[in-house]
């Protein structure tokens, strides 16, 4: 086989795995409009537990450490140039515009997401997707509905309780390891941080928790036979949902940059 047969035959196997991903997420969007009835509620309860709350613990300590990394890396630059006090305004703002909602989605992807995909990925290895559907259910609406819709509405929360656990663990560094006064450092992150920065990371995880959802989702139903299948769909997962994750927040930060600017003729929110 000849270099150019095996690109054909990549972009074409590409091409048609995207293809069956847009038929799974319309697939999965249609059935929303019935969510709200009480049986297919009763299919979010749990997992609303299993992706928020068992999330937290983890999700709050890595996002305390990153904001202490963070005032400690900084620290020294800006007390360089005698800029010292506005170091809570840059911690605030690197942890709700981004790595708040950057590290909440990497978390999700890789403690959920993962989990997701095995434990889909084996039924369908067991062919209990199969059952679902000679049995008159939709494996989709059954299946995928809920957890997609918790990844989405528990992606915002728990990335609230990461930026206050970055902020608070930025402040702890920052006034009483660092020696800045408290005043001073809550008096400019209040003049640097306004509303349109928090609603830009919350608006950003929702849309990182839907991707990390059919993602994950959509690889548990896809992957191959035996237990190596479910491993590889498990590494694929991961690594589709991070790259994902890293080209929307591009995407979306300069959307979101754009858009400020044409709204109120400045570039920069400070």
């Amino acid at each position: 086989m000849t270099m150019l047969e095996r690109l054909d035959r990549g972009t074409r196997g590409s091409l048609s795995g995207f293809g069956d991903f847009c038929v799974f997420a319309s697939r999965t969007f249609l059935w929303l409009t019935g969510l709200l009835r009480w049986k297919n509620l009763r299919l979010l309860w749990p997992q609303l537990y299993d992706i928020g709350v068992s999330s937290v613990p983890v999700i709050v300590l890595t996002g305390a450490f990153i904001g202490m990394v963070l005032a400690v890396e900084t620290f020294p630059q800006f007390k360089a140039i005698g800029l010292q006090d506005n170091l809570g305004t840059v911690i605030i703002l690197s942890v709700v515009q981004q790595i708040g909602p950057v590290l909440t989605a990497v978390m999700i992807a890789g403690r959920i997401g993962c989990a997701l995909t095995a434990e889909l990925g084996t039924m369908n290895v067991t062919e209990q997707l199969d059952a679902l559907t000679v049995m008159g259910a939709d494996p989709i609406r059954y299946l995928v509905v809920p957890r997609f819709m918790a990844c989405v509405l528990l992606a915002p929360v728990l990335t609230l309780y990461s930026d206050i656990a970055g902020i608070i663990g930025g402040w702890v560094v920052s006034v009483w390891v660092s020696g800045i006064p408290n005043g001073l450092f809550w008096q400019h992150a209040q003049a640097g941080t306004g509303m349109w920065s928090i609603n830009e990371g919350l608006i950003k995880s929702i849309i990182f928790g839907a991707l990390i959802g059919l993602i994950s989702c959509y690889k548990g139903f896809r992957c191959g036979p035996g237990a190596s299948g479910v491993g590889r769909a498990c590494t694929e997962s991961f690594v589709t949902a991070f790259v994902m994750i890293i080209m929307v927040d591009f995407i979306f930060a300069k959307v979101a940059k754009d858009l400020y600017q044409a709204l109120y003729g400045v570039t920069s929110i400070i």
